[in-house]
C-alpha cells in the first residue's frame, strides 16, 4: 500500500500556551483533566459513604501526588535503571519526560494506605472507592501521549495506520488510542457499572487490577517496545511482564472477596 494511503500525524505543538517562563503542555493538561474528572465523580458517590468532603479532598490530593512521584520513580527504575546508575540525578529530570503506570500505581497504593488509616477505613475499602475513578485519568493520559506523538505502535498496514514523524517514515498502529479505548473508556464503564451496586470488600479493586492488566497486556502486542529494552526471549515486553502480577493479584482479590464467610461491603 502506498505511503499516501496512510494518515500522517500532524505537527502538534506540545505547548498549548505560555505565560512568561511558564508553559502549559498538552500532557500536563491531560493530567489535570483526569484529576478534575476523578474529583467530580468521587463527589457524586461521596454521599454513599460516611467520609467528609475534607477527607475526600485529602485522599484525591495525595493520590495525585502518588501518581506523579510513583510514575516518575517507576519509569526510572523499570525502564531507565542503567541511566539512573550512571547519573542518579536523572531521577529528578522530570522535564525530560518519562512516566510509568506501574510505578504510578505503587505510588497511589502507598497514598491510599496512608490515607485509609487517617480515614479509619480499611485499605481495600478505600481502594474500592478509588478504583472506578482511575480509568478517566488513564484515558486522558493516553490522549496526551497521542498529542505528543509518543509511545506509538508497531509497524502495520491497517487502513487506520498513522505515520509518526518522530518514528520514521513507517505506518504504525495508533496504540495510544487503543489504550485510551480499552484502559480508559471500556475499563471505566465496566468498573463504574460494577461498583454501582454493593460488592464485597476488595472485589472492585481486584476487577480494576485484572481489567487493566489484561487490557494493557493485549495492547502491548500493538505497541512498539522501548528501543533500549526490546522484547524478552519469551516474546513479551517489559510492560507485559509487569502486568502479569497485576492480573494474578486481581484474580486473587476477587476470589478472596467472594469466598470470605463474613464479607463486608465496600462503599460505592
Amino acid at each position: 500500500m502506498a505511503e499516501s494511503s496512510f494518515l500522517v500525524f500532524p505537527n502538534i505543538d506540545p505547548i498549548i500556551f505560555s505565560v512568561g517562563p511558564l508553559s502549559v503542555r498538552w500532557y500536563g493538561m491531560m493530567y489535570l483533566v483526569g484529576f478534575v474528572a476523578a474529583y467530580l465523580l468521587a463527589h457524586k458517590r461521596l454521599e454513599q459513604t460516611d467520609w467528609t468532603k475534607e477527607q475526600l479532598s485529602d485522599l484525591l490530593f495525595w493520590g495525585f501526588v502518588g501518581v506523579i512521584l510513583g510514575g516518575r520513580i517507576g519509569y526510572v527504575l523499570f525502564y531507565q535503571f542503567e541511566m539512573f546508575l550512571e547519573n542518579p540525578l536523572y531521577l529528578f529530570k522530570i522535564w525530560a519526560g518519562g512516566m510509568s503506570f506501574h510505578g504510578g500505581l505503587l505510588g497511589v497504593l502507598a497514598a491510599l494506605f496512608w490515607q485509609s488509616r487517617r480515614m479509619k477505613a480499611t485499605f481495600l475499602q478505600v481502594g474500592d472507592f478509588v478504583a472506578p475513578l482511575v480509568p478517566i485519568g488513564l484515558g486522558a493520559g493516553r490522549i496526551g501521549n497521542f498529542l505528543n506523538g509518543e509511545l506509538w505502535g508497531r509497524q502495520t498496514d491497517v487502513p487506520w495506520a498513522i505515520i509518526f514523524p518522530e518514528a520514521g517514515n513507517i505506518p504504525r498502529h495508533p496504540s495510544q488510542l487503543y489504550e485510551f479505548a480499552l484502559e480508559g473508556v471500556l475499563l471505566f464503564i465496566i468498573l463504574w457499572l460494577y461498583s454501582a451496586r454493593p460488592r464485597p470488600v476488595g472485589a472492585v479493586s481486584g476487577l480494576f487490577l485484572l481489567g487493566y492488566g489484561a487490557f494493557r497486556f493485549i495492547v502491548e502486542y500493538f505497541r512498539e517496545p522501548d528501543a533500549h529494552l526490546g522484547l524478552y526471549k519469551i516474546g513479551l515486553s517489559q510492560g507485559q511482564l509487569l502486568c502479569v502480577p497485576m492480573i494474578l493479584l486481581g484474580v486473587w482479590l476477587m476470589y478472596r472477596a467472594y469466598t470470605r464467610t463474613s464479607a463486608q461491603v465496600s462503599p460505592n
